[in-house]
């Protein structure tokens, strides 16, 4: 199976994608993840797309296109891949199935988990994590049992920069101004399936998993 998973900042996302990718056998590919390994290994693609992040601009299209490409064609993906984090322009969506077609494949399920503004915004905000160990908390939905520390290691927890509400903000104007157009995209082609991200980890999780087994 090739799917893709799209959703706005605090949709869940990257809890979903490692739930549904391990659920149904397929590698998870999430753009951010092999952004940060391709500039840690220096590899080619990874030095270029370095160059523009150091800079501060977005990578280009054609280069995180690549990238991924790189990885889908690996062997450990033959059987199946789910796609986190990209496409996330009209431009890499079309890129991408010019690809696949080219290596003979399409995309079977797009994905998109819908939540709106005001619990994206609720959910990154209250996001807290641990420094030490990872583990990730939020102060309405899975507080830690002592205020401001962590469960697993007692590291003082702190927040993400990019979690305070002025820059969600523009996460998800950025989100609704770029990547939402590929729902139209996906919805034209016939393989968009939309699922309610308003509820637990698991009901969601059930609900993404009933949509791949109904394509």
């Amino acid at each position: 199976m090739s799917l893709v998973l799209l959703g706005p900042p605090g949709a869940g996302k990257g809890t979903q994608a490692a739930r549904i990718s391990q659920a149904l056998g397929l590698v998870h590919l999430s753009s951010g993840d092999i952004l940060r390994a391709e500039g840690k290994a220096s590899s080619e693609l990874g030095r270029q797309a370095k160059d523009y992040m150091d800079r501060g601009v977005l990578v280009p299209d054609d280069l995180i296109l690549s990238m991924m490409m790189d990885h889908i064609r690996r062997p450990d993906a033959a059987k199946g891949f789910l796609l986190d984090g990209f496409p996330r322009t009209l431009a890499q969506a079309q890129g991408l199935d010019a690809r696949l077609a080219e290596w003979g494949r399409t995309l079977d399920v797009v994905i998109s988990i819908e939540v709106d503004d005001a619990l994206a915004i609720k959910r990154l905000t209250g996001r807290m994590s641990c420094p030490k160990c990872g583990r990730i908390y939020h102060e309405t939905f899975s507080p830690p049992a002592q205020p401001g520390r962590c469960d697993v290691c007692g590291e003082a927890l702190i927040r993400r920069k990019d979690d305070s509400p002025e820059v969600v903000g523009q996460r998800l104007k950025t989100y609704h101004q770029e990547t939402q157009p590929l729902i139209a995209y996906y919805q034209e082609k016939g393989v968009l399936r939309p699922v309610c991200g308003a509820g637990g980890v698991d009901e969601v999780t059930a609900a993404i998993s009933k949509e791949c087994q109904a394509r």
